[in-house]
């Protein structure tokens, strides 16, 4: 599939996916693991909303922070292999579902995974965006069915993710509540046309994430902000700074606890291919690699 194509069906799904699923239309994104080869310590990613696994994917002409030029296409999952051994793993899905049903196929795609790939004993997940999200909805669902994958699982990162919620989505759930109160027949139009909006998207309001973390993985989370003065509500343009740090951290002057890193000057999507965010990402695993 092209990269063009992809991006489009990515979008499409994302604004009524989930009514492609349950129409069983053919646009309808499957879950499914995309891209990469297994081995016995896999890096799963998870992109966010209306993405596809491309979002990972470093600008061309980036360096690392060491001035480190990287090549075309370059991503953390590439990154991860070359310095730690990790197999990067890309899923793709419907981001236009609700966030417990893609944590549900996560769960399962996860589980027939290692059922055919024996090979495989240790797993980290990283989800940007709403693909934090659905992986720690994956991973409770793995702990209540007690599948075995989720024994391998060692890490857990979440990259700009809301897990409080983001307040845009509330935003725009507001206008359409306000419209529909004008009783004017074209505000009423513009506010059907503004509902016309996926049950992923409208999961992205929650004002808190239900499903607690699991004490038996080490949870880290990475956000940034654009502006001091704006990163409490505003965070990174789309996630507070709270949210994006499962409210470990909401004054981006006070000091974050060793497992949140809060990045000034980093934009929402900026977070998912940036030199700063695989610096942390590397440190983390590193370290977790020292303590086994």
């Amino acid at each position: 599939m092209g990269t063009n194509l992809g991006g489009a069906l990515a979008v499409l799904n994302g604004v009524i996916g989930d009514h492609l699923h349950a129409t069983e239309n053919g646009l309808a994104i499957e879950m499914a693991v995309v891209r990469g080869v297994p081995g016995p310590r896999v890096v799963i990613f998870l992109h966010g909303l209306m993405c596809t696994e491309d979002v990972w994917a470093f600008p061309d002409g980036a360096a690392l922070s060491d001035g480190e030029s990287l090549p075309p296409r370059t991503d953390y999952g590439a990154l991860l292999e070359r310095d730690l051994g990790l197999a990067p793993l890309y899923v793709r899905f419907n981001t236009g579902r609700r966030v417990a049903d893609n944590g549900a196929a996560l769960a399962r795609l996860l589980d027939e995974l290692t059922a055919r790939h024996p090979e495989i004993r240790e797993i980290r997940l990283v989800g940007f965006s709403m693909g934090g999200l659905v992986v720690r909805s994956a991973t409770h669902v793995a702990s209540e069915a007690e599948m075995p994958w989720l024994g391998l699982v060692t890490q857990a990162f979440y990259v700009g993710t809301p897990h409080l919620g983001s307040p845009w989505e509330r935003a725009g759930r507001w206008l359409v509540a306000l419209l529909r109160r004008v009783g004017d027949p074209y505000a009423e139009l513009v506010a059907e046309l503004g509902d016309v909006r996926s049950r992923g998207i409208k999961d992205l309001g929650d004002p808190a994430h239900p499903i607690p973390l699991l004490p038996e993985i080490r949870h880290h989370f990475i956000a940034g902000f654009v502006a001091p003065r704006l990163a409490e509500r505003f965070g990174d343009a789309l996630v507070p700074l709270a949210s994006g740090t499962n409210g470990a951290v909401g004054d981006p002057k006070a000091p974050s606890p060793t497992h949140v890193k809060v990045l000034p000057g980093l934009a929402h999507m900026t977070l998912a291919h940036h030199p700063a965010v695989y610096a942390q990402l590397r440190e983390w695993c590193a370290a977790a690699r020292c303590d086994a």
